[in-house]
């Protein structure tokens, strides 16, 4: 079900002034097909409503205003010309974000968004108001991203709205009559600011901790980048063999497919029921953290943010913080140590998708779009544009960010107006029909964002400390991404140089896809402001190392560890850099904690919720030797002679992989051995064990030596049937070892009827 963004009973009160009525966009009651854009607050200093139709105008966004008084006013629009910042390429005076407003039903002439590149307060001459109760309408009139942040009508004539990018300015917020006094929300143990993967997986799990927990999210929905506003399916793992942090992100991740996906896959309503099921905590969608109130140079006191339909402030204060918001914006607000490289950034995405219909379908000529012809993008095979369709390398992330948007779209539609209307890519079309059928059918008008900045912790993480493996005490998340660095892609960049919007990936191998590099957790918390965590593509790292820890599951993984750790601040009331240096033992406790565990508050003691899911151990193809109990010693460490060849394509084998040899017949010089030496901590008995993959082509009749201090007993193994005890284990009896002398399994080709294969070794203490 989709989750509707209604704006009902959110007014803004509107100004009780005789000589001026202020209106925000964002609060009208009806918003008809408009979307609220919350993106560009930061740069431009409001949400506003945008016309995504896709070509096709949307329906009017609508609302009743109440006027002090009738008679004439003069009308003004804060809007722009969104193409006008690109008229050196495209056809500006198209001025494709077209609208009118309509007044008590009827539209006044002067049509809005056709003039200047920056947002400014567009005159639209004088209206007549005839009536106290007055309905105003935003008409879009072409479908193409008209855009409007609020409309002002005024009986002075000779009154110009400042246009101050200031967020909430002062004079706005008095005319709407909005409080200076902002709503104390808290206080909370720790705040979360930013509703993705790495924030919503964070409250979760600090609020499984028994934490008060406030969720600030300035969209509708959550998942960030993994929701359907944007639909970029989740990537990485959350592998066994450290720590079970990757229970909640498998509990709360989606059932995509492909990025992009349908609206559905991405399942908002599932991930909003998940958070909202934790009664500690407090979500707040909707909200847009815009300032940092600071209890001291070193120490975040509040982070304040406005509710974008009502414009009501609250104020949340807090233990302790985490900027989950991918751009750093609460780490900057704070002064908080970063690093932003001048150029050479991964981009943003705006990605889209087609079909083909049973009809002919139309699209209008677009000459304020990018001139494309065939060969200048790449076509959209499987009815989707996807995540390559990426600008903004060596754009500002933070102040170009609309500018980069835009880019996307004028190439997005500049990509269809070619197939639609040039005859471009015809070859591809089933049906032969130069696609007449052809219907665009969605293009993210929400950014998805890879690189902005990096705030810096205690430990900066380097693309070499990765490839080296370099091992941290508290390495606490695996990234098992590769280092996945983007640039433009040379056979695309040629026509536009200065702004390519098609990029390519070029992965580094420093990265085992399996096992996963930990990244160690004094990354998760700056290193100059004493309550601030991060957690997402924001945390310490270097620009190469971003290229395998930005990846939506290793971020969630992050928000979990930052909502343990948050718990041992509040229990022992210290900062997240003491955790590390004073408690580091008490984390790597919670962190092994299973994700269905809680507790109602710090006092508590922890329990198995029977009402959560019990995941397990996640679905992998290889099994980690932390799974198994006992001593397990893995093929890699067994000591082998003759020709034996390293496989790892049979799936749950344990480790990286598994040996196998052909058959040999006895004294040939082609007889191969494998020697897995045990060596128990106690004398007893231990049962033994061995694992293999099946497969047709190996040995019915591999012969498996035991020695053990009662000398030594081969067993035929069958490595074509499946092995019956669990994890792929073939039991092999049970044997007496001895402390401090060694025994073995050992594995001969010789006499075999197919490849002999090894895998692991496992010795169980029998109790």
């Amino acid at each position: 079900m989709k989750i509707p963004l209604s704006l009902a009973g959110l007014l803004l009160p509107l100004s009780l002034s005789a000589q001026q009525v202020l209106i925000e966009a964002e609060s009208f009651t009806q918003p008809g097909g408009w979307q609220l854009d919350t993106q560009f607050i930061e740069t431009m200093g409001s949400p506003y409503l945008l016309a995504h139709g896709l070509g096709k105008p949307v329906a009017d966004a609508t609302t009743e205003v109440t006027f002090p008084s009738t008679g004439e006013y003069k009308l003004w629009v804060r809007t722009k010309n969104w193409v006008e910042k690109f008229a050196d390429t495209v056809d500006a005076k198209a001025a494709p974000g077209r609208f009118q407003v309509k007044v008590g039903g009827k539209a006044v002439e002067h049509e809005f968004g056709t003039t200047s590149a920056k947002w400014h307060w567009e005159d639209g001459g004088t209206v007549s108001i005839t009536e106290a109760k007055t309905t105003i309408a935003l008409a879009d009139l072409t479908g193409f991203n008209g855009r409007c942040d609020a409309i002002l009508f005024s009986k002075d004539p000779a009154f110009v709205p400042d246009n101050s990018s200031e967020v909430l300015p002062a004079w706005r917020r008095t005319m709407l009559g909005i409080p200076e006094e902002a709503t104390t929300e808290g206080p909370f143990d720790i705040v979360f600011v930013g509703g993705g993967y790495s924030g919503a997986c964070g409250a979760i799990s600090a609020a499984r901790m028994g934490l008060k927990v406030a969720l600030i999210q300035n969209r509708p929905v959550l998942g960030g980048n993994g929701s359907s506003e944007v639909r970029v399916w989740a990537m990485g793992n959350t592998p066994p063999g450290l720590y079970p942090v990757g229970d909640i992100v498998r509990e709360f991740e989606d059932d995509a497919k492909a990025s992009p996906g349908t609206y559905e896959e991405f399942e908002d309503e599932k991930k909003h029921n998940i958070v909202t099921a934790e009664k500690n905590i407090g979500l707040y969608l909707n909200h847009h953290a815009f300032k940092v109130e600071m209890e001291s140079p070193t120490k975040i006191g509040a982070v304040v943010a406005f509710d974008t339909r009502s414009g009501a402030i609250r104020r949340f204060t807090g233990r302790t913080f985490c900027d989950a918001t991918g751009h750093g914006t609460i780490g900057l607000m704070a002064g908080a140590d970063h690093e932003m490289i001048d150029g050479g950034r991964m981009g943003m995405s705006n990605m889209w998708t087609w079909e083909n219909t049973d009809s002919p379908q139309s699209f209008p000529q677009t000459p304020w779009a990018l001139n494309l012809e065939e060969g200048d993008f790449p076509y959209p095979k499987k009815f989707h544009a996807e995540w390559f369709w990426e600008s903004g390398y060596d754009k500002h992330p933070l102040l170009d960010l609309e500018e980069i948007r835009d880019w996307n779209h004028l190439a997005g539609f500049g990509a269809w107006n070619a197939i639609k209307n040039k005859g471009a890519y015809k070859e591809y079309d089933p049906a032969m029909q130069a696609h007449q059928n052809a219907r665009l059918t969605w293009m993210a008008y929400v950014g998805g964002t890879r690189e902005t900045l990096q705030l810096l912790g205690d430990i900066v993480l380097t693309e070499e400390d990765i490839v080296t493996k370099k091992p941290f005490p508290d390495g606490c998340v695996l990234t098992t991404w590769s280092i996945d660095l983007h640039y433009p892609a040379e056979q695309y960049e040629k026509k536009f140089p200065e702004n390519p919007f098609i990029s390519v990936a070029v992965h580094g191998k420093g990265v085992d896809r399996k096992k996963g590099y930990a990244v160690p957790y004094r990354c998760f918390y700056s290193r100059n402001i004493e309550n601030l965590f991060m957690a997402g593509r924001n945390i310490s790292v270097t620009h190469e190392a971003l290229g395998t820890i930005r990846v939506m599951k290793t971020c969630g993984m992050m928000g979990v560890v930052v909502g343990k750790a948050a718990a041992i601040c509040a229990k022992h009331n210290v900062t997240p850099r003491e955790v590390y240096y004073q408690h580091l033992d008490e984390l790597v406790e919670l962190m092994r904690l299973p994700g269905n565990m809680r507790r109602a508050s710090l006092n508590d003691p922890f329990a198995v919720d029977p009402s959560l899911p019990d995941l397990g151990e996640p679905e992998t193809e290889w099994i980690t030797k932390a799974q198994l109990d006992g001593i397990v010693i893995d093929d890699a460490e067994a000591k082998l002679t003759g020709n034996w060849t390293h496989g790892d394509g049979l799936k749950q084998h344990v480790e990286n992989g598994y040996h196998y040899a052909s058959p040999a017949a006895a004294g040939s010089d082609k007889v191969a051995s494998a020697r897995f030496e045990i060596n128990v901590p106690e004398t007893g008995d231990y049962e033994v064990r061995i694992s293999h993959q099946p497969h047709e082509n190996r040995s019915s009749k591999t012969a498996v030596t035991v020695i053990s201090v009662d000398g030594e007993k081969t067993n035929p193994v069958n490595q074509r049937i499946a092995p019956p005890l669990a994890k792929g284990f073939y039991g092999l009896g049970v044997y007496r070892f001895e402390a401090g002398k060694p025994g073995a399994v050992v594995v001969s080709n010789v006499g075999a009827d197919g490849n002999v294969h090894i895998d692991a070794v496992q010795v169980i203490l029998q109790k």
